[in-house]
């Protein structure tokens, strides 16, 4: 009993001291931090949070303004209803605590432990004003420190009027406004200090999702946010019951109005960029152009001119379809060039990146590329005439038919096949090595469209972004499913601190094979080689084909709703799209089914003008041969055409076109004696 007594009595003695020790610990560590917050004075109220945008040779392309386009009032001027809405929703106990809410970051460390992530928020008013002051908005522990630093700053120099004043005039409130007078103003054409309860708990619920929560956007949501705000200020004793429910049962009107913008050098790609760096930076879109950030862009400006040049004086301005074009470096995935639209003003809706139609024809090379795994080759020999599918087992047929339904009534090869754009080749393809090879091909080339496994998905009968599939089709001309298509090389913050750069990112299971890609490749230069013409077609490059001065590669395609052209050199690779807005309705002109091949041929022409020429290079698995077009043989002396495919060694025909270097002098003599012109010779001279 003795020595538990005196055991204890050691232990409540020791744990005493590590208490002492502990909290003198903790008081030094306090009180050093806040001798440091003390010593790095008061921070600014206000920000500099223009985002700039460069281009590929750091010329200045377009900034997103933050302080300067915001309207500053003073708390004077804000009504009670906006304020209190606010507290009540973001921060309650605002007024009474020293910058952070101990027992709501208590619960939400209980959350992240959990979790073992970052899952739950516990900031307060003047922890998110610090951060959208000075802080960028990922979830690090290394941010959170940074931010209860300037946060224990904002509480020492300022009081609680003045930081709320500061945050109510720097939030986001969605479509560009920023700060309470700005939303006023923009979502109901007021002052602030003129807006009723209802209107001050819809906008102080839009800051917490600008996107998700805007009444303009999605107006359920927030509406559902808003009765969530009064129901709070309820609790919290800002407003009562009946003032509550007369808030929620009056009806809201907002102004009328269609979001414009500014921006002068390609406004699509601009839009783009923002959208692509807050994927990069796991932020909104809002908080890109309004986080002080540096972006580094891949946007050739000469490229930009040519292709806006050339969508101008190729379709007449009476002409009303729409288009989508871009232009890719082939060596590295940057987007030099990127139009969505014929006029950013009337419609900011980008057709090149946000749109997704029926891409026809252009889908025939992942399908051949497929082929080639499954003992295809450039000369493989199929039937062109009209043929009917069987489409699962309940007996429906799939009859694809032929442009102006011309067959060529023979085998032809797959080098014809492709140049000329033969369907029934491509779904015979389809159907022969089975529909589910052509889902997998596409999703390797980055394509994700739920693409379905039926016999029409030969044809193009999936909807892919014009963006997507410049992307695809670099990675095929590359070899390589690094490739990716991108409009941003870099972005830093303000102080020039990288944040993300560039690198291309290779695949350890699903890689592209380059001598298959190779194939392929080259094999699309046929659609400009008229050796490749069959009776029934020409190749689908014919109309273009003398505007072109150097080597090509590509593909077209058409449905009744869309006309696509994408082609590429060895340098750059361009895609135009011309269709309506309205899916269900059709091209009907020649003109609106010719814009998109004059299109490209201009810019690809224009664009290389500068450049020299440069060949497409063999892989070393591949060996090229000359065939005949015809027959899919080598080509031999007698043959009146050929075309130089590349192919693997294994697939090489042997027979040779015409026949006769495979017979022995004495058969070529015996077929020459038997010939009646010579029989008549003979016959005349003796």
């Amino acid at each position: 009993m003795i020595l538990f007594i005196r055991f204890t009595y050691k232990w409540l003695k020791r744990s005493i001291k590590i208490a002492f020790i502990g909290t003198v610990i903790a008081l030094i560590g306090a009180l050093g931090l806040l001798i440091f917050a003390i010593t790095q004075g008061p921070p600014s109220l206000m920000t500099e949070q223009n985002t700039l945008y460069y281009s590929s040779k750091g010329d200045v392309i377009g900034e997103d303004h933050g302080a300067q386009e915001r309207y500053w009032i003073n708390i004077e001027d804000m009504p009670e209803t906006i304020k209190e809405a606010t507290i009540a929703i973001e921060d309650r106990r605002f007024y009474n605590h020293f910058g952070f809410d101990l027992k709501r970051i208590a619960g939400a460390a209980l959350t992240d432990l959990k979790q073992m992530r970052m899952a739950e928020g516990a900031s307060t008013i003047t922890q998110q004003y610090a951060r959208n002051l000075y802080l960028s908005h990922d979830k690090t522990w290394k941010r959170k420190i940074q931010e209860a630093l300037y946060a224990l700053r904002l509480e020492i120099f300022y009081n609680k009027e003045e930081i709320l004043e500061g945050y109510l005039n720097t939030i986001y409130y969605g479509h560009g406004a920023y700060g309470i007078e700005s939303a006023s103003r923009y979502y109901f054409n007021k002052h602030a200090e003129e807006l009723t309860l209802t209107e001050a708990a819809m906008l102080a619920g839009i800051p917490k999702g600008p996107s998700y929560y805007s009444p303009l956007a999605n107006e359920e949501n927030a509406e559902s946010r808003q009765k969530q705000i009064l129901a709070e200020m309820e609790r919290n004793g800002f407003i009562t019951s009946a003032e509550k429910t007369e808030a929620v049962e009056t009806s809201l009107v907002y102004s009328d109005h269609k979001e414009t913008s500014d921006k002068e050098v390609a406004p699509y790609f601009q839009d783009q960029v923002v959208a692509e760096a807050a994927d990069l930076l796991d932020i909104e879109s809002e908080q890109v152009m309004t986080g002080g950030y540096h972006i580094h862009t891949t946007l050739n400006e000469d490229h930009q001119e040519i292709l806006e040049e050339q969508v101008a004086s190729q379709m007449p301005k009476e002409e009303d379809v729409q288009l989508a074009a871009a232009v890719m470096n082939s060596h590295n995935g940057a987007i030099t060039a990127l139009v969505g639209g014929r006029d950013y003003k009337e419609s900011p809706y980008n057709r090149a990146t946000q749109a997704k139609r029926q891409v026809g024809s252009t889908i025939k090379p992942f399908l051949y590329y497929a082929a080639l795994k499954e003992g295809y080759s450039p000369v493989t020999m199929i039937e062109s005439k009209p043929t009917d599918f069987e489409v699962g087992k309940n007996g429906k047929v799939y009859s694809p038919t032929n442009f102006n339904d011309q067959y060529a009534d023979k085998p032809i090869t797959m080098a014809q096949a492709l140049a000329v754009s033969d369907n029934i080749y491509a779904v015979s393809t389809h159907v022969d090595i089975g529909p589910e090879k052509l889902v997998h091909t596409l999703n390797t080339f980055g394509i994700d469209s739920n693409a379905k496994p039926v016999p029409s998905l030969a044809l193009g009968a999936t909807s892919i972004s014009l963006y997507d599939m410049v992307s695809a089709y670099g990675k095929m001309l590359k070899g390589s499913e690094s490739l990716e298509g991108h409009t941003i090389d870099k972005i830093t913050d303000r102080h020039g601190n990288v944040l993300y750069e560039y690198q291309p990112t290779y695949s350890e299971e699903d890689k592209i094979d380059p001598d298959r890609a190779f194939t392929i490749t080259h094999m699309m230069t046929g659609m400009f080689d008229s050796s490749l013409d069959g009776d029934y077609a020409s190749v689908t490059g014919s109309p273009i084909k003398g505007k072109l001065t150097r080597m090509y590669g590509g593909k077209s395609g058409t449905t009744d709703y869309d006309s696509w052209m994408i082609g590429f050199s060895p340098q750059y690779v361009s895609a135009v799209w011309i269709g309506h807005d309205e899916g269900g309705r059709k091209l009907e002109t020649f003109n609106e089914k010719r814009y998109a091949k004059s299109i490209w041929a201009g810019t690809m022409e224009s664009i290389h003008e500068p450049l020299p020429t440069a060949a497409f290079i063999p892989t070393p698995n591949v060996k090229g041969v000359y065939i005949d077009p015809e027959t899919g043989n080598r080509s031999g002396p007698n043959c009146p055409k050929e075309r130089l495919v590349y192919m693997d060694k294994k697939d090489i025909p042997k027979e040779v076109c015409g026949g006769n270097e495979d017979k022995d002098k004495e058969e070529i003599e015996n077929e020459f004696r038997n010939d009646p012109w010579f029989k008549d010779v003979v016959d005349w001279f003796f």
